[in-house]
């Protein structure tokens, strides 16, 4: 009896741990951005420059390159640079999921572009993404590529249906840590021509 009051009390333990390290993970730094206009559960935002830490991947499949991605990223910022600098952690991770995929991280705001350190690896690149109009749609739960297809070919339906001109591929932007249970947010944006 004790042996199964023990396995309990674990589990209750853990999943105190899991959802204090969720509700913890909303303090990250995100970029901000202007929402321009609303239609039903898309938002048009306009984000201004930002400085990212950018790889490249072999295909725009999510399942396929986002650990991947994800990790060449992360060994950056948590020091795998000839500095041995550790920079923050923003979200969300951004993966362009066309023929030109490639997932990015955006520097905290701190950061110019001639202020970070150089990547020790050839995989990484610093970049600075041009200020741009997303469209963008929300959902919940963990994500995959065929909900990354299912909310972009809504997000595409409703840009349609409005008259808004699209330019470039889909992108996945993820703000959660894999061990987020709760309140995961996950978006499909686009970039538009809007006036």
């Amino acid at each position: 009896m004790s042996k199964i009051v023990l396995i309990v009390l674990s589990l209750l333990i853990l999943i105190g741990i899991v959802m204090l390290l969720s509700f913890k993970s909303n303090d990250i730094e995100t970029p901000d951005y202007q929402v321009i206009k609303t239609l039903g559960e898309v938002e048009i935002r306009r984000y201004p420059k930002m400085v990212v830490a950018q790889t490249l991947l072999s295909s725009s499949s999510y399942k396929e390159n986002s650990n991947k991605g994800f990790r060449t990223i992360a060994n950056y910022i948590f020091g795998g640079n000839e500095a041995n600098q550790k920079i923050a952690m923003t979200a969300p991770v951004v993966m362009n999921m066309g023929d030109s995929a490639r997932m990015y991280f955006v520097m905290p705001k701190q950061y110019s572009l001639d202020k970070l350190p150089k990547p020790g690896s050839d995989e990484v690149q610093i970049v600075e993404e041009a200020e741009k109009t997303l469209a963008v749609i929300r959902y919940g739960g963990y994500s995959n590529d065929e909900k990354i297809a299912s909310h972009g070919k809504e997000l595409i339906d409703i840009l349609k249906q409005n008259g808004i001109a699209t330019k470039g591929s889909l992108m996945y932007m993820g703000y959660n840590a894999p061990w987020d249970a709760i309140n995961r947010r996950n978006e499909v944006a686009v970039e538009v021509v809007f006036e």
